[in-house]
């Protein structure tokens, strides 16, 4: 493909960029909560008497009674297991679907957005800091029970329902209920997630699922114990093959931080493993970081960073590579592998062009990857 960064590089001008956030509270039927549901979790298993071990993530807690897990939200209560992340977001948002980020996937939907507190990463730059680091149960939440958040999706002229923001799988059984419903119904299920699953509760929940977007946080072991409180690696690629062998729609993102993963030979490392195990038409995010929570002394990502990462991609054999958090960078656009053309003209999140019809470009008829019409 032809070098579309010059024009960028050169362009001095200050570019006045539309942003389609739509970042507004639905809050119709959503109460405000004054104390979290205890609700019964799955996949856990008896340890020693009242002792407990949480079969949910790979972190497997040990927990005594009384105690939590990493994640803030499951808690052992008299030996048993149990959730507070059921029916109480913290945020409840209608979006762009490009917001997810997913780009292949019906450019221009609205999306019904939700994440109750709570995560099993505990990433140092995270840029949801405030709710994702923040207990259910002392994090300003509303009662919304799965049936609830399923009519509002319809009720705001949505078709997809996306789980976002925090770390979906702390609220596992409260999304894989709204799931179950939001299928019946007629509707799209969407997540962001760090892939931190064991495979059960994935496979299980990939049964309801339309598309994935993965967080891909560095390609080392010591990255990600360094960056996740001692979370590993291997369990993400897993996470990432198993959702792409079974027919969900993947795409990845990978934000790039100054000095931490950002290293030339790890990001080409991770691109040829993405080529040789998941395909080279699973879409490739590379996000600007900005400073943020822990690491509000390291600086953005150097645009030169991001489109380097962008070309060792392409190099690499991956067919579609994007840069986000730039808006107005030609990467925010998708563009036929066959003639070059521009196939989805995006800035930030609004889309100006879309040259897909029937998942093929409209100029040369070459198919594009994805779920254009969902």
């Amino acid at each position: 493909m032809r070098d579309k960064f010059p024009h960028f590089k050169k362009n001095k001008i200050i570019m006045v960029v539309l942003f389609c956030l739509g970042v507004f509270l639905v809050d119709a039927q959503a109460k405000e909560s004054s104390k979290p549901l205890l609700h019964p979790a799955s996949y856990w298993q008896v340890i020693k008497e009242a002792t407990l071990q949480c079969l949910l993530c790979p972190r497997k807690c040990i927990l005594a009674p009384g105690q939590r897990g990493v994640c803030t939200v499951r808690i052992n209560k008299e030996g048993k297991l149990y959730s507070l992340g059921y029916a109480n977001p913290v945020a409840i948002h209608i979006d762009p679907i490009e917001k997810k980020p997913f780009f292949h996937v019906s450019p221009g939907s609205s999306v019904y957005s939700l994440a109750v507190a709570g995560c099993n990463m505990r990433c140092v730059f995270c840029q949801n800091w405030q709710i994702s680091q923040s207990r259910p149960d002392e994090a300003q939440s509303y009662n919304l029970l799965p049936f609830e958040a399923v009519n509002q999706t319809i009720e705001n002229n949505c078709r997809f329902i996306a789980y976002t923001y925090t770390e979906p799988t702390v609220f596992y059984e409260y999304m894989l209920d709204i799931a179950k419903l939001a299928c019946a119904r007629g509707l799209k299920n969407t997540m962001h997630t760090c892939g931190y699953i064991n495979q059960e509760p994935l496979k299980e929940l990939l049964k309801y699922m339309d598309a994935v977007n993965v967080d891909l946080k560095g390609f080392s072991g010591e990255i990600y114990a360094k960056i996740g409180e001692m979370a590993q690696l291997e369990p993400v690629l897993e996470t990432l093959k198993t959702i792409k062998n079974s027919g969900v729609w993947l795409e990845i993102t990978c934000l790039i931080i100054p000095g931490l993963n950002d290293e030339t030979a790890k990001i080409k490392e991770m691109c040829v493993w993405i080529k040789e195990n998941l395909g080279a038409d699973v879409p490739v995010h590379f996000s600007r970081f900005m400073p943020a929570f822990r690491l509000m002394n390291l600086p953005p990502t150097p645009l030169e960073k991001l489109e380097e990462a962008y070309k060792i991609a392409k190099n690499a054999g991956l067919k579609y590579v994007y840069i986000g958090n730039v808006p107005g960078h030609p990467a925010e656009s998708t563009y036929c592998t066959e003639c070059g053309k521009i196939a989805v003209k995006r800035i930030g999140y609004e889309i100006l062009e879309n040259n897909i019809k029937n998942g093929k470009c409209v100029f040369c008829g070459k198919k594009i990857s994805g779920r254009w019409d969902f």
